[in-house]
């Protein structure tokens, strides 16, 4: 099985700076000015909405620039698993041996991979703070805690969806189950 290393998108992950962006400085508006005027909005749900912009969108903004200067391949494919770096809960090495299935969803235009494993513990055991949150919440709105997403790739999702389903089949087909 022939090695497949996937890069990130600097394209996309400026782009993705650049909507933080512009969120953050919205935010900033809703906070200082907005809810300073006479609306039809209750000026309390104005700031919370500014601040949760500016903390929401600041942090992916700081992630997108700590990933432009990443030097890590975005994700490799090999006899091994699948070696994620796509995003902010990426967590390494997934082994095929581990993997019980791959669904895809869609949340507004953003579609990503579910990997399913044996033991979705193992993974979230693996890693701590910040990363450790996102993968419960990952895990308990979806069944698991592992997803990989083509956002910050240099390639298209339905050809990443295909190739690691048929890499998952190919390995299924090589080692039968006990």
């Amino acid at each position: 099985m022939n090695k497949i290393e996937i890069p990130l998108s600097k394209t996309k992950l400026l782009l993705g700076i650049g909507g933080s962006v512009l969120f953050v400085v919205l935010g900033l508006y809703f906070l200082t000015t907005m809810a300073d005027q006479q609306t039809r909005f209750n000026p309390t749900i104005v700031k919370g909405v500014g601040i949760a912009s500016i903390l929401f969108f600041g942090a992916t903004g700081i992630y997108g620039i700590k990933k432009m200067f990443d030097k890590t391949i975005g994700l490799t494919i090999d006899e091994n698993g699948i070696f994620d770096n796509t995003n902010a809960s990426s967590i390494g090495l997934i082994k095929w041996t581990d993997i019980r299935a791959i669904k895809t969803e869609q949340v507004a235009s953003t579609k990503f991979l579910l990997i399913y494993t044996a033991n979705p513990d193992f993974y979230i055991d693996k890693v701590k703070g910040f990363k450790r949150k996102l993968m419960e919440g990952n895990n308990r709105m979806y069944g698991t805690p592992l997803s990989i997403t083509s956002n910050t790739l240099k390639y298209n999702f339905n050809d990443l969806e295909k190739i690691i389903n048929d890499r998952l089949d190919a390995q299924r087909e090589r080692k039968p189950t006990a």
